[in-house]
């Protein structure tokens, strides 16, 4: 796979590099060798910050809005509370506590919303035409986002380590088209399957239909990272052209995740975060006897539901 051509992935002291771990007891479980490439110890507890601080970092105006369910949220607030800038933070009244509370205490604005009556894009545009100076930041379908994702792509690619195929939650998309673009900049050419909730499998049935397909409603599923209408414009031509395949995993399969990530690997991950090791639990057959890089997301769960989840 060549390099992508007049790209170069940004640098960033700020942006921590990921967290490598091969728990055995987990590889002992799951029949195969794994490696986790854990985001959760990334600044804000997830990979998002890589794409919120590069788009803080790069654009000119000093106040920014954005509609999320908490990481890029938390993220873009950390971001500007850093380079002296503010947001505004368009978010669902069912995101979960601890990332509202979380993007408040990095000194962003939080704005909840009812999505059942209104559309987080609706009110988003909304306060883009109250402040038509403000920067409107997209969690996932803007090409600075996918350049900040594609650092995690070269870090994986440069790790020293032989993966068979890297396994990444599918949202809006961001992630795996940054892993994609990072990784066919280092010239590796390692597959990226994406892992994404029945409930919210847009993304899987636009890969199989070969157009992009939209969810109707937000989707109420446990994963609530990935409770996105549909695949981000500039995401779906390059997951379109370079994502490998999705796997669908239900429900049961990401609570089982998370508590096998908490009991084999001691590793505290929220359920969108898990849903790589969630495809290994849903079709342990496809991966049996690859070398798997599973790649956990974040770790940002709300205290009371990551208790019920452990205990089963």
């Amino acid at each position: 796979m060549s390099s992508a051509p007049g790209f170069e992935p940004p640098h960033h002291a700020a942006i921590r590099p990921t967290t490598f771990l091969e728990p055995e007891w987990l590889a002992s479980r799951l029949g195969l060798p794994i490696t986790l490439a854990t985001e959760t110890f990334q600044q804000t507890g997830s990979f998002k910050f890589r794409a919120a601080y590069h788009v803080a970092a790069t654009v000119a105006p000093c106040r920014f809005i954005t509609a999320s369910s908490g990481n890029f949220g938390q993220a873009l607030a950390c971001a500007c509370r850093k380079l002296g800038k503010t947001c505004t933070v368009v978010m669902p009244q069912t995101s979960v506590q601890a990332k509202i509370e979380a993007v408040r205490a990095y000194g962003g604005m939080v704005d909840l919303l009812d999505v059942r009556s209104k559309t987080r894009d609706r009110r988003v545009a909304e306060l883009a035409e109250q402040d038509p100076d403000a920067y409107v930041a997209s969690p996932f379908d803007d090409p600075l986002v996918i350049a900040g994702n594609a650092t995690l792509g070269v870090e994986l690619a440069r790790a020293g380590r032989t993966f068979d195929c890297i396994l990444a939650p599918v949202g809006g998309g961001g992630l795996t088209a940054g892993l994609i673009t990072g990784l066919t900049h280092a010239g590796a050419n390692i597959p990226v399957v994406g892992v994404e909730p029945l409930l919210a499998n847009d993304a899987a049935r636009s890969l199989r239909t070969g157009q992009l397909v939209a969810n109707d409603v937000e989707p109420l599923t446990l994963a609530d990272g990935v409770r996105t209408l549909s695949v981000g414009r500039h995401n779906w031509p390059i997951l379109r052209q370079g994502l490998r395949e999705i796997v669908e995993v239900t429900e049961d399969h990401i609570r089982q995740a998370v508590r096998l990530l908490f009991l084999d690997a001691t590793l505290k991950a929220e359920p969108t975060g898990a849903l790589s090791v969630a495809a290994l639990l849903a079709q342990p057959d496809k991966f049996r006897g690859r070398r798997v890089c599973c790649v956990i997301s974040g770790g940002n769960v709300d205290a009371r539901t990551y208790a019920e989840i452990i205990a089963g």
